[in-house]
């Protein structure tokens, strides 16, 4: 995977949400929106779905810096972290903010990226 940092994790799926939110409160990061996939799924198209949640996570001081760098990058907030099961086993993966801010190439965003980073890896490193 290019764009996220994925962990299998030993822990059921309830068990690695509430583990991440914990681990993202460490880290300083608060979840703004929760999406439940499986009950949007089901509730918008009928179907099917394993369980899989988008926790949007956002950390106020690197979010402020952000946008004193680029007033447009709200578009890439807040930081996406997943976690779902596939086939009996769970996933946690977060997104790669240095990717991300990379496509809009202000170099004043490169540190506060890279420090995010580092921030959602230690919480995938935590589950």
């Amino acid at each position: 995977m290019d764009y996220g940092d994925k962990r299998q994790v030993n822990l059921t799926y309830e068990q690695a949400v509430e583990k991440v939110r914990s681990e993202l409160a460490k880290e300083g990061f608060g979840v703004l929106t929760e999406i439940d996939v499986k009950a949007t799924l089901k509730k918008n198209l009928n179907v099917e779905f394993n369980k899989y949640i988008i926790l949007g996570a956002c950390n106020p001081p690197f979010a402020y810096e952000a946008l004193m760098a680029e007033r447009d990058i709200g578009l890439m907030m807040p930081c996406n972290v997943i976690v779902y099961e596939d086939k009996g086993k769970t996933y946690v993966v977060s997104i790669l903010p240095t990717l991300t801010m990379s496509i809009v190439q202000n170099p004043a965003l490169a540190k506060t990226a890279v420090e995010v980073e580092g921030k959602l890896k230690k919480v995938v490193n935590n589950i």
